[in-house]
């Protein structure tokens, strides 16, 4: 070998051996997904073909494995063992299947990111399933029944990327560890119905935890909740049928929170002020507790279970002036169960431990010692007047004494002894036994632990030394000045916005009404009844006409309303509909709105209902692909409706008008991308929110699109619930001919399959162009889903009936082929031949993720930017599946852990062989 040549013969040689590497890392996969094959029964996988060519199978170039989903497919079997040798795994999606027999280790599959394998029927979870898995960003093993009992894995620490965790009914057992630290961008985290003990772990703290599902455990959670105060990003909290203990903390920095699930649990003191006015709350269950005090009284929006705790009355209001003042007592000793239980009713004279004058019915007598409470001393004693006893002896109370219990005009003894108390012993009157033996910290002011009255206790320390009084005052003024200073700042930049929107000359003082949403979010799925009590208004005069958004979270005024509109002029209208005119607008801070404006005497009763109804849904639902309402307001006879604002304006206006309106025609991917958000959008109003919501409107005039033109669905006014879960009723005929269901129009019983024909009728309409009803074209033509069936029945070419403006390739044909036999699926005549809307999604999601863009700008709307971090790009992702902030897709109490049914319903045959094309 000459020395010229050496270096490519070593070249070669290298290229050789990283060949046969890659060689025998196919066959490892080969030989693994042969396994895989025998081992699982009804894949459906040949041997014939190649493993990459398996349905459910994606390979990378090389041909390593990469996607493994068969979630749904009726699969039963067990998993090899050798599972983890498939080192290029991305994805490995099992869920709702008869799978059975021990789950095999993942362990070091440093490329897993997502893995779904719940609602089988594994028995068994090896200790090293969850470790070395670096990618890991989402997993769910709950609704595995048969599961040996399993402790949390600590192996999961190593997932620091780790954004949902679900283990729900999966026969946990043991506490949940302080881990939570390593997993800074756990989002959504469900182990409900286990048998998880102990308390919450203080690392919930700060987390960016925003749904959080702990109920339902068999022995039960234990503990305070005080963590929650400091959980900031919460949106939805079940923590109920547990056995938590103390008061419900301070959430008021939770500003998000919408979903407070406490029930059945042991939570004592008094409901906080502040739970009552979270802005975000729209649903909350209190029942079956130990709280006490006043029942709390929330706004009429939030959907609100109290009852069945020791609240002092029955109904709401205040509760007895010495009753309120025990409770500031029991309070400053964490509300301890043992006085929740005895300190029942709205007489303290009644209660335990308490003695009162018999003629006064005051307070003379509160005995608590010897009870082990722990907590500090309440100045709140000082209220009970008649006070000439308080034994608080032989206890664990820490803090100082109250000076304020000096100035109680009738007491004779004081036995604080033998606790942990501090500071400065005050100085009782002449005739006040106090004892105050077996505190070794007392009259030591730096020894030992105070509580909320330690000022007190050391006021008088301070006040012998004169520098500390000086100094004091100093941070005292310097304080002030910098308050006083912040005020007008605060005030000069609140004038300047109001100047920016400027007064509206009207004569429009009558009643107004308005709601609380965020822009571009959507509300909670809980909120405003669909009934007259919606309607109650307050005079515009008695309050600011001038509000603004802040934050999306304020009342949007009529005056407001006609400034962004330019008073409604007509150079503002976006469309017109049968109740009302639809306007333009845009708020000071950029924010652009359209406001829906209906007159009373031109809506008439139907139109009344079809505003609260759409008020009463868009309240209960919040999702990526619905439009969000973002308020409300009734002034005199008007009625007005604030939207989101959707640049783009309607899907009909692209697919029908775009010569007139100057719009390009929508390309393929445009419009398979549009098919997919809707079906996401009634899929979720289907079977995923909280409730089960029918939309009947289903057309191209109420799907929105926004500057991405990426769709929502809008127009909620038709709108029926379908209550416990009964997806047929009967009701009025209502919607648009063209697009109702043969059985709605015949019998008007509705179902979810009526909603499902429509999307049918709009496929139709995006494949070929064409209105569902058109006078111009032949009789034979003018009914577009009698016509295009036909063309499906008998097997013409679609390329002879589809948008010319298409103009398809080879790769884009196959994909108009695939949605056209869905809208044919969905227009089926008979209901239980039509598929839910989940099938939609799983057949137009392959066919979003599929298409390759001719041009990096053509894709530019849906792709990740390079340039954000992993967390923003995986924000941004969430967001595009309608999963951000909070996640709705979860609202059942079993997990529904993706959004598809299987991918072919019963029903529904391979072709069409009917000659019934009606």
């Amino acid at each position: 070998m000459t020395s010229s040549s050496s270096p490519k013969s070593i070249a070669s040689a290298f290229s050789l051996l990283f060949l046969l590497a890659m060689g025998m890392a196919s066959a490892d996969d080969a030989a693994v997904m042969s396994l895989l094959r025998t081992s699982l029964i009804n894949t459906g996988w040949s041997q014939t073909l190649p493993f990459c060519k398996w349905k459910g199978v994606k390979c990378d170039a090389s041909d390593r494995v990469t996607d493994i989903n068969l979630q749904s497919s009726s699969v039963s079997g067990t998993l090899p063992s050798t599972l983890n040798n498939l080192s290029r795994l991305n994805t490995l999606t099992l869920q709702k299947n008869s799978i059975s027999g021990s789950l095999p280790t993942l362990a070091d599959l440093s490329s897993l990111q997502i893995v779904y394998v719940d609602n089988n029927n594994f028995t068994s979870i090896p200790g090293t399933f969850f470790d070395g898995l670096t990618s890991l960003q989402e997993i769910s093993v709950g609704d595995n029944p048969f599961l040996t009992g399993w402790n949390f894995p600590a192996g999961l620490t190593a997932s620091s990327g780790l954004v949902k965790l679900f283990a729900g009914s999966a026969n946990m057992y043991g506490q949940i560890p302080d881990l939570f630290a390593s997993w800074p961008n756990l989002q959504d985290l469900r182990l409900s119905y286990n048998n998880l003990t102990g308390p919450l772990p203080p690392s919930f703290a700060g987390s960016e935890i925003r749904n959080l599902w702990l109920n339902n455990q068999v022995t039960g959670l234990s503990g305070p909740i005080d963590v929650l105060g400091k959980m900031t990003q919460l949106s939805q909290v079940w923590l109920h049928k547990n056995a938590f203990s103390g008061p419900i903390p301070d959430l008021s920095d939770c500003t998000s929170l919408f979903d407070l699930q406490l029930r059945d649990n042991q939570l004592t003191g008094v409901v906080p002020p502040s739970l009552m006015t979270l802005s975000a709350l729209v649903n909350i269950t209190l029942q079956n507790n130990k709280l006490q005090g006043p029942v709390p009284v929330f706004a009429k929006l939030v959907d609100a279970t109290v009852g069945t705790n020791f609240y002092c009355e029955t109904e709401p209001g205040p509760c007895d002036a010495q009753v309120t003042t025990l409770l500031e007592v029991a309070g400053a000793m964490g509300y301890p169960a043992t006085l929740a239980e005895s300190w029942t009713g709205n007489d303290a004279c009644q209660w335990t431990y308490i003695l009162c004058d018999a003629q006064s019915k005051k307070v003379t007598k509160v005995n608590l010692s010897k009870r082990n409470f722990t907590g500090t001393i309440s100045p709140a004693y000082a209220n009970l007047t008649s006070l000439t006893s308080l034994l608080l002896n032989d206890n664990q109370l820490t803090g100082s004494i109250p000076e304020s219990l000096t100035t109680l005009p009738q007491l004779k003894i004081l036995d604080v002894s033998n606790n942990n108390l501090s500071g400065e012993k005050p100085v009782f009157g002449a005739g006040v036994t106090v004892n105050t033996a077996g505190n070794s910290q007392i009259g030591k002011t730096g020894g030992g632990s105070t509580g909320p009255s330690s000022s007190n206790g050391d006021s008088n320390s301070n006040s012998k030394d004169p520098s500390a009084s000086v100094i004091v005052g100093i941070v005292l003024g310097v304080v002030v000045f910098a308050l006083v200073v912040g005020f007008v700042f605060y005030r000069y930049i609140a004038k300047k916005r109001l100047e920016k929107f400027g007064r509206v000359e009207s004569s429009d003082h009558g009643k107004e009404v308005a709601m609380y949403g965020k822009p571009g979010t959507g509300n909670g799925y809980h909120g405003a009844p669909a009934d007259d009590s919606l309607m109650q208004s307050q005079n515009s005069e008695e309050r600011n006409d001038f509000q603004v958004f802040e934050g999306g979270n304020v009342v949007i005024s009529i005056q407001v309303l006609k400034q962004v509109t330019a008073n409604f002029n007509e150079d503002n209208i976006l469309g017109r509909g049968g109740f009302g005119v639809v306007y333009k607008g845009e708020l000071h801070d950029g924010t652009r709105i359209a406001v829906k404006r209906m007159e009373c005497h031109e809506m008439g009763n139907k139109g009344l209902i079809e505003f609260k109804a759409e008020i009463g849904v868009l309240t209960k639902v919040r999702h990526r692909h619905l439009v969000a309402l973002l308020g409300y307001c009734i002034n005199d006879k008007e009625r007005l409706l604030v939207y989101e604002y959707m640049p783009q304006g309607t899907l009909g206006q692209h697919l029908f008008e775009y010569k007139s309106l100057g719009y390009p025609p929508l390309t393929w991917k445009q419009r398979v991308t549009i098919a997919l958000d809707v079906a996401r959008g009634v899929e979720y109003l289907h079977s995923m929110a909280r409730e089960s919501f029918i939309h009947r409107d289903l057309k191209p005039s109420n799907i929105l699109l926004g500057d991405d033109m990426r769709a929502k669905v809008a127009d909620f006014g038709l709108v029926k619930s379908a209550p416990d879960g009964k997806y047929s009723l009967e009701t009025k005929l209502a919607g648009t001919f063209g697009y109702l269901a043969p059985e709605y129009a015949a019998t008007g019983r509705v179902t979810t399959k009526v909603d499902v024909f429509a999307y049918g009728v709009v496929l139709m309409e995006m494949l070929t162009g064409r209105k569902a009803l058109d006078d111009k074209e032949p009789e034979e033509r003018s009914h577009l889903v009698t016509w295009f069936r036909r063309v499906l029945i008998n097997k013409e070419d679609l390329l002879t009936v589809i948008d010319q403006t298409l103009q398809p390739d080879e790769e884009t044909y196959a994909s108009i082929r695939k949605v056209a036999e869905l809208a044919g699926h969905c227009t089926a005549r008979e209901p239980f031949q039509r598929p839910d809307m989940g099938h939609a999604v799983n057949v137009l999601g392959p066919l979003v993720e599929e298409w390759k863009p001719s041009s990096q700008e053509e894709d530019d709307g849906y792709a990740i930017d390079l340039h954000m971090s992993l967390p923003q790009a995986l924000q941004r992702w969430q967001a595009d599946e309608g999963t951000s902030t909070l996640n709705s897709d979860f609202f059942n109490s079993r997990m529904d852990t993706q959004s598809s049914i299987p991918s072919k319903p019963s029903g529904i045959a391979d072709t069409f062989n009917s000659n019934d094309c009606r």
